[in-house]
């Protein structure tokens, strides 16, 4: 059996978290931001997207195991549609055998979860009964919308896209030649 999945925004949350709790001296973050940073940079420099939960090592699952008490546990909103027989939850979006298990899942599955249903954001959670989900599932949300709108105004502007932002090379599809500076005799006069 394979071992769940850690995304990399959930690594960032747990960062931005710690951060927030015990902020930088100026000089050294705390232990957890360092311990979780660690596994953040080496997804970054590789370009992954997930990590598995088995690669972090004992401080960084501590501070991430922290970060996720401090999370709502089930995206459940109270309209089980699994109890009228459907295999997916029309409120919560989890199948009806994770909605079973849910109790016995460790927490890299559940955030796996998490991570699946706010992404596919069908369920009435994320549409019809978003105001009252938590902040965590709308993050997500807003998320995608800026990911969205800055590839539309990049787009507009001629910039290609489409790599990972750690490894775009930006180029323009035309060439606008730059201003030339005003003469010095344009200038104000200053004293």
């Amino acid at each position: 059996m394979l071992a769940p999945a850690l995304h990399i925004t959930d690594l960032e949350a747990a960062i931005n978290w710690w951060r927030e709790r015990q902020p930088s001296d100026g000089l050294r973050a705390c232990a957890e931001v360092r311990a979780l940073a660690e596994p953040y940079g080496w997804m970054v420099w590789h370009g992954l997207h997930e990590l598995d939960s088995i690669q972090l090592d004992e401080p960084a699952r501590a501070a991430w195991l922290a970060w996720y008490a401090s999370t709502p546990d089930a995206p459940c909103i109270a309209i089980c549609s699994t109890a009228q027989g459907d295999a997916v939850c029309k409120g919560c979006g989890r199948t009806e055998h994770e909605v079973q298990h849910w109790p016995q899942m460790d927490p890299f599955e559940k955030r796996a979860v998490w991570h699946r249903i706010s992404a596919e954001g069908t369920a009435w959670r994320f549409n019809r009964y978003a105001p009252s989900a938590p902040p965590a599932s709308l993050r997500l949300q807003a998320l995608r919308r800026q990911r969205e709108r800055k590839t539309t105004a990049a787009a507009s502007r001629g910039v290609h896209t489409t790599s990972p932002p750690w490894r775009r090379a930006i180029w323009r599809t035309s060439a606008k030649p730059s201003p030339t500076p005003p003469s010095r005799s344009a200038w104000p006069l200053m004293r």
